[in-house]
């Protein structure tokens, strides 16, 4: 099947080059760097987005600092909800524009965009808005000692942290994207995001979509540009917490970043090499249909999807078997294309980087099926299942953030455990079981800040999402998100 047809207003919008923006408005500077966006599925450029200056990042800070002091701080908890909801409806009215812009800039499938990302920033915003009106502090009474009869009262305020620097992934930029956004304006922040100079298309068009719902000018800003501008972002004196999303290694970066610059505090959600256990009386169509809907997703490129499986020893064989031949069957195609199954890798770094795992593990004869590039136009490989070569193998402990997954078999609950925890990385684990009592009995011995029981990597506003040990500091959604947006200030009183 030919690629979908391009709706105009996309056409128009990848014609306008757009710039950052900044204040209510699209800024491209005469002088500006231009930055390539480049289509996953056919290796060309899209269009081209103008570098933000240091000059325009400062405007966009000060613009959302204007925001947070005024037009955004003088809207009532209510409006500020009632204005998200508009996002959302508009998000909803222009769902198609956003998922072909998503689509084209990020190699990720139409119909993931379509009936996962899209849809679910709407439900995830409409989420955030309803907490708006429910963002409260607490009264006490203090046992201070009355000497002339006085008495004391107390109570606590949570009170907006200001400009908020979201800095987002390639690989669910719009929806991460929209996470960032509606946690800092719920609270009553304002927010410079700097998508990934990969995919800040669909984010571009958020800000404009946000101007139309009634929220101020200045509340939200998007610059474009590479790490350097999330650097100068980090350092800014007026911004008062930075909510990153993405690997490991920047995480840590971005996070010292912060603390040395002003004590910025910050919200980390990194990656993750997460595992999946499947235990001895799991079916094995079961199994094979839940990694299929888990671990190869978008290639692979979710940093919850399980990249380490642990399966009980009697069932490994026939899992692998039939997953090797369900992968082998899968239709790879670019992201516009309907009838495609499996879409390319997001951009050529991340190419070259996926290339050179699948080399080493083809040199040490590691590979179940797959493990080689497409021959076509694009960042296409194959998805790919190798056996881990003993519990310490490297692609047991390295995140490959792509289409490679590692079986390992397993002989008992202790040494399925020990081998789960035994990694730098806690963002998200699951077992697959028909016993509950055995899933809920392995549950609080697993180090991860999510596990899943016969499922993997979905997410709900509801449920607090966040990693332990190297995978993140903070967390999403639930209300667990107000305790970083906010500052908690104490009133005491005598009288």
């Amino acid at each position: 099947m030919s690629d979908i047809q391009l709706l105009p207003s996309v056409q128009r919008f990848l014609d306008n080059t757009p710039g950052s923006f900044v204040d209510g408005r699209y800024v491209s500077e005469s002088n500006a760097e231009q930055i390539d966006v480049v289509d996953p599925s056919t290796a060309s450029v899209l269009t081209r987005v103008a570098q933000a200056s240091e000059a325009l990042v400062d405007e966009a800070v000060a613009a959302a600092k204007k925001a947070f002091h005024g037009t955004w701080a003088n809207t009532s908890p209510y409006l500020r909800g009632v204005a998200l909801n508009r996002l959302a409806d508009l998000i909803e009215a222009n769902a198609e524009e956003l998922a072909q812009l998503e689509s084209l800039s990020s190699g990720k499938s139409i119909h993931l965009t379509r009936q996962l990302e899209v849809p679910q920033s709407v439900v995830f915003l409409r989420y955030f808005a309803g907490w708006a009106t429910k963002i409260h502090g607490q009264t006490m009474t203090p046992s201070l000692p009355s000497f002339q009869g006085e008495q004391y009262a107390a109570f606590t305020r949570r009170e907006a942290v200001g400009v908020v620097a979201g800095i987002t992934p390639w690989n669910f930029s719009l929806m991460i994207g929209i996470w960032k956004i509606a946690s800092a304006l719920t609270c009553g922040c304002t927010i410079v995001v700097k998508p990934s100079e990969f995919t800040p298309l669909s984010l571009l068009r958020i800000a404009e979509l946000a101007v139309e719902a009634g929220v101020p000018t200045g509340a939200l800003n998007i610059v474009n540009g590479r790490g350097d501008i999330g650097q100068q972002l980090i350092n800014h004196k007026d911004v008062g917490k930075v909510s990153f999303t993405g690997s490991v290694p920047t995480g840590i970066a971005v996070g010292k970043a912060a603390l040395n610059a002003n004590l910025t505090r910050v919200t980390l959600e990194l990656g993750g090499k997460n595992p999946a256990a499947f235990l001895a009386d799991i079916d094995v169509d079961a199994a094979v249909e839940g990694i299929l809907q888990t671990a190869y997703v978008h290639q692979g490129q979710v940093c919850a999807a399980p990249e380490r499986l642990y399966i009980h020893r009697s069932k490994v064989d026939a899992i692998c078997a039939k997953l090797a031949e369900r992968l082998g069957t899968l239709k790879v195609g670019g992201a516009m294309d309907e009838s495609a199954q499996f879409g390319p890798l997001a951009n050529k770094a991340h190419y070259d980087k996926i290339l050179a795992f699948l080399a080493r593990a083809n040199e040490r004869q590691q590979v179940i099926c797959g493990g080689q590039p497409v021959s076509r136009a694009g960042y296409f490989v194959q998805p790919t299942l190798i056996k881990a070569e003993g519990e310490h193998d490297p692609f047991l402990q390295e995140e490959t953030f792509g289409p490679i997954v590692t079986v390992l078999p397993f002989d008992d609950e202790d040494e399925l455990v020990r081998m789960m925890n035994d990694s730098p990385f806690g963002l998200g684990a699951s077992v697959w079981t028909n016993d509950l009592s055995k899933a809920m009995r392995l549950v609080p011995r697993i180090e991860a800040g999510t596990v899943w029981i016969n499922m993997h990597t979905f997410l709900d506003p509801a449920v607090p999402f966040g990693g332990v040990k190297s995978s993140g500091v903070g967390r999403e959604f639930g209300s667990a998100f107000i305790d970083d947006y906010t500052e908690l200030k104490s009133v005491m009183m005598r009288f």
